[in-house]
């Protein structure tokens, strides 16, 4: 029998048991796509993070992401965690300014934000933002949903958009709303197959928390997860949206605090930078977290 490293981190929270919980396997040389599975079956997290040397030019390590159930392009917040672990237990803020991670979506730049020498924040640049418009009948997705028809703001479209993996945006005209979403899970996942997305993401601007700009529920049954508590996948595609969709300035750099997780008990935070770039602009979600677990896992 084998053993090997692992971690739990909450990311987007500096408390434990808040925020986003992943998996992270900081040493995954030799493991096989099975094996990888199994360990993220037994971890049971939204996702499960492992890395590897990476043979790819610019690139610090190679990083795969498992659900329990199946293997996904990108996740955020185990992106946060990953880093954040090699920041803090693995000494890598001590001898770079930021870390690469080879994905199936692409190199990812994880950078470091520190006050006074303490890392406060991991930053990721994600991928180039996308949005394509959904045919799809508002009655029917407010059913999947378990929200009022009414409930939806048509102020905002309701738009298909990546920076990573592909999420359904529908805009909510409160927090309450959201936090009263009872979806259909098994229909909802089934709609989600169809249309190609990995998530369906609630978002308002009328968000309860002082001091943040848009509250945000996340719901993922199309691959294993009835719902992902802080999601940097999502709202990176959110602010991509908000970008894209001319509903934030295009040529300024706009700050967003965007609030998740309170619906589960699991209440997180996220940064967003949108910054001015040609041909589109650079989408960034940064965050906190905490090393919740630390051990061997036998396999």
């Amino acid at each position: 029998m084998k053993e090997i490293d692992i971690y739990l981190i909450d990311a987007f929270t500096s408390q434990s048991f808040g925020g986003n919980a992943a998996g992270v396997v900081p040493h995954a040389e030799g493991l096989s796509d099975e094996q990888m599975q199994r360990i993220a079956r037994e971890l049971n997290q939204s996702e499960t993070a492992f890395l590897f040397p990476s043979e790819k030019a610019g690139a610090d390590f190679r990083v795969r992401f498992f659900t329990p159930t199946v293997e996904i392009d990108f996740c955020g917040h185990a992106t946060v965690g990953s880093a954040w672990l090699l920041a803090t237990r693995l000494g890598w803020a001590d001898r770079a300014e930021k870390v690469v991670f080879d994905t199936n979506i692409g190199l990812v730049p994880i950078a470091w934000e520190k006050e006074n020498g303490e890392l406060t924040r991991v930053t990721m640049t994600q991928a180039a933002p996308k949005v394509k418009p959904l045919e799809y009948p508002l009655p029917e997705l407010a059913r999947l949903l378990g929200i009022r028809t009414d409930d939806v703001d048509e102020r905002y479209p309701i738009r298909i958009a990546s920076t990573a993996n592909w999420h359904l945006l529908v805009p909510v005209k409160t927090q309450a709303a959201i936090d009263a979403a009872a979806p259909l899970l098994a229909e909802l996942g089934k709609m989600n197959e169809e249309i190609g997305v990995v998530t369906t993401h609630l978002f308002t601007f009328a968000t309860n928390r002082p001091g943040y700009d848009l509250y945000t529920r996340d719901f993922c049954p199309a691959i294993g997860i009835p719902e992902d508590p802080v999601t940097g996948s999502a709202n990176g595609a959110l602010s991509g949206y908000l970008a894209l969709e001319g509903l934030v300035p295009a040529d300024a750099l706009t700050r967003l605090v965007i609030g998740q997780g309170d619906a589960v008990g699991r209440p997180g935070t996220l940064h967003a930078m949108i910054e001015p770039a040609a041909p589109l602009p650079l989408i960034k979600i940064s965050g906190a977290a905490v090393i919740t677990v630390a051990g061997r896992l036998a396999y």
